[in-house]
């Protein structure tokens, strides 16, 4: 089967599914030796015969449609945050009238030849022109040093609490969860279930990919879905390039969240519209 019957399989299936249910620092995925990634439970590719069974039979997967229509891959490898942050934005406010416009992706040549009046930039948000509104600058994500706790350091990306400040500066109700030692595996699972089990809000989350299996560091996707029969969620990776699409089991994603960053843990962001 190919990729794209896959997918349109897939759209077919959820859709289906829903109608009977309605780096060190966050500096995202730098290389890191193979030889120290630990075995921990398998982590399934969506593109998978499994994976598409998984989101066939998974219940827990209304948010899937609207994230998979937005979903578009990050630029660059800090920028995960910003490519997770606008596809949710897009996904909550697709029809909205007053969408942003984002020209700094066009050239000066490419206005040359357009009618007169005609606005090229598709109303959205984009991973360039969410960052305009966090206390966090761009300059600053790519890697500007910053001081935090008297000490100029190089914090690139997004710490949890920094994402969910901008998040929340987009006036989106949030609740960012810190997952630390004594957090139970049950009220987080509990947590990111309830999410996708409900229409019109979302959850991002924020893990070290070494933690789970994979290379790189920090990172951040959106949920998409969980499948009960084998207690595992679907990461909608933003940076395709690297790892794609994954089903990681419950364990292994709260194995990733329960990681040190700069100052705490990382954890996940529960968020929806005001």
């Amino acid at each position: 089967m190919t990729w794209s019957a896959r997918f349109v399989l897939t759209v077919f299936l959820c859709s289906s599914g829903l109608a009977q249910g309605l780096a060190q620092s966050n500096t995202q995925d730098s290389p890191q030796n193979s030889a120290q990634l630990k075995p921990l439970q398998s982590l399934v590719a969506f593109s998978s015969d499994e994976g598409i069974a998984r989101l066939s039979r998974a219940t827990a997967k209304i948010d899937f449609p609207a994230l998979a229509n937005q979903f578009e891959a990050q630029s660059n490898i800090a920028f995960c945050g910003p490519t997770s942050a606008s596809i949710v934005l897009n996904a909550l406010r697709a029809r909205s009238p007053d969408l942003p416009r984002d020209r700094s992706r066009l050239h000066p040549e490419d206005l040359a030849f357009s009618s007169h009046g005609v606005e090229l930039a598709v109303a959205r948000f984009t991973q360039d022109n969410v960052i305009g509104k966090g206390q966090k600058t761009r300059s600053q994500v790519l890697g500007e040093p910053v001081t935090i706790n008297g000490k100029l350091i190089r914090d690139g990306g997004y710490q949890l609490r920094q994402f969910d400040e901008m998040l929340r500066a987009h006036q989106l109700v949030t609740r960012a969860v810190v997952v630390d030692d004594s957090m139970p595996e049950a009220q987080i699972r509990a947590d990111l279930v309830d999410n996708l089990n409900r229409g019109g809000d979302y959850v991002i989350v924020n893990y070290r990919r070494e933690a789970v299996g994979q290379r790189g560091g920090g990172h951040i996707s959106p949920l998409g879905a969980y499948d009960a029969q084998t207690d595992s969620f679907l990461v909608l990776d933003v940076n395709p390039a690297s790892e794609g699409w994954v089903w990681m089991p419950t364990e292994t994603l709260i194995k990733g969240m329960r990681t040190f960053d700069r100052v705490e843990n990382r954890g996940y962001i529960l968020i929806q519209e005001h």
